[in-house]
């Protein structure tokens, strides 16, 4: 059932989601797909862009918001990565997600935003007030000011 109810989570089916959810009241909601990378239902649902998904699965009192797939990519990490603002925004909202876990290779998620010039989603995560670790200044992985200023993104507004 868990295989079926991730492959909905991905395809963005949202009555099946639902439907699985409420016929299946002892699904594993955090069950990590091995021939996906390990990958959960709601990290995949953030790297797709499926924000209704990803917000029925953040209701779910069982989500576990920060499970990291094989990579160490998290759902805020994913999302981040692809560019998906509104899963993002999602996530920001969350007091469990904990915003500056970094992948396997120690790469920010804010750094990933700036390096794939995601502006919205470094816009927004500044107005959430989350936390937005910038990194260590001259490391290619973690310094996401050097990054910026590397690519041209202005992560504020200039007055």
């Amino acid at each position: 059932m868990e295989s079926r109810f991730w492959e909905a989570a991905r395809r963005g089916n949202v009555d099946a989601v639902k439907m699985i959810l409420r016929d299946n009241p002892t699904l594993d909601v955090n069950w990590r797909n091995p021939e996906e990378n390990q990958s959960t239902a709601l990290r995949q649902a953030c790297a797709d862009g499926q924000d209704p998904i990803a917000a029925i699965l953040l209701a779910h009192p069982d989500i576990d918001v920060n499970l990291k797939n094989r990579d160490g990519y998290t759902p805020l990490y994913s999302a981040t990565y692809c560019g998906r603002t509104a899963c993002v925004r999602l996530l920001l909202k969350d007091p469990r997600v904990m915003p500056n876990e970094p992948n396997a290779l120690g790469f920010l998620p804010v750094h990933r935003a700036v390096f794939y010039r995601h502006d919205d989603i470094i816009k927004w995560w500044i107005a959430s007030g989350r936390e937005m670790d910038l990194g260590k200044p001259g490391d290619d992985r973690l310094d996401a000011i050097g990054e910026a200023k590397k690519s041209g993104v202005r992560m504020w507004p200039s007055y």
